[in-house]
């Protein structure tokens, strides 16, 4: 008895790490905290109703992702997003979406399938009608799909991850004429990905990222991380 109410303890500790560190990080990601801003310990704590401990765990995993820097004697400051790491993470993407479009057309279920294209004629209908909202979320889930259709929980985790970082200037990009273009380059992979096509399903979703980083520079997206 008492060993499973130390796995339960030990479950619970991370529980709440994990919680605390992915809020501090999506606060930091959505601009809350603004670059160089001190992140204080007690603040947070009283915010999220822990105590300081887990509070300083998720410092030190943000401090390893570069999302802050932790000073000695001083304190936690925001690092956050630069113009430069949101281009690396869409050159990155690029290569990453290929790979997963590419291994999605070995792997994708029909159900899977069929949720892309509900996704997609969602989306078109969402587009015509002017909601953002939703075509910034049918976005997401269209990329999630993805994902999981590439069979890899590796590539998974990893491009979720990116999504979240971007996920701010995402926002924008999709608001603009850019979700309804973005929707037509899905339903192209897509019909790749259903032709059982894996060379031409990873060009398309390579340059489908290449696409939407383009697109952020020519409106000048990227200027809320300067």
């Amino acid at each position: 008895m008492e060993n499973h109410d130390l796995k339960q303890e030990v479950t619970d500790k991370y529980s709440l790490r994990g919680r605390v560190f992915h809020r501090i990080r999506e606060d930091i990601l959505n601009g809350k905290y603004k670059d160089h801003e001190e992140l204080k310990e007690v603040a947070i704590g009283q915010e999220l109703g822990v105590s300081r401990t887990p509070v300083r765990e998720a410092f030190r995993q943000l401090e390893l992702e570069g999302l802050i820097t932790i000073i000695p004697n001083r304190g936690a400051y925001v690092t956050g997003i630069k113009v430069k790491d949101i281009q690396d993470i869409y050159m990155i993407r690029s290569k990453l979406e290929g790979l997963s479009a590419r291994w999605a057309c070995e792997n994708i279920t029909k159900e899977q399938i069929e949720e892309m294209e509900e996704n997609i004629y969602l989306a078109e209908f969402h587009a015509a009608r002017g909601h953002m909202e939703q075509m910034a979320e049918l976005d997401n889930r269209f990329h999630t799909i993805l994902y999981e259709a590439s069979g890899s929980k590796m590539l998974e985790h990893l491009l979720k991850d990116y999504h979240q970082y971007v996920w701010r200037v995402r926002q924008k990009t999709l608001s603009s004429s850019r979700g309804a273009v973005s929707n037509v380059e899905h339903k192209y992979i897509m019909e790749a990905i259903k032709e059982n096509n894996p060379d031409k399903a990873e060009e398309l979703a390579n340059q489908h990222m290449i696409n939407a980083y383009d697109n952020m520079v020519d409106h000048g997206l990227l200027d809320m991380y300067e």
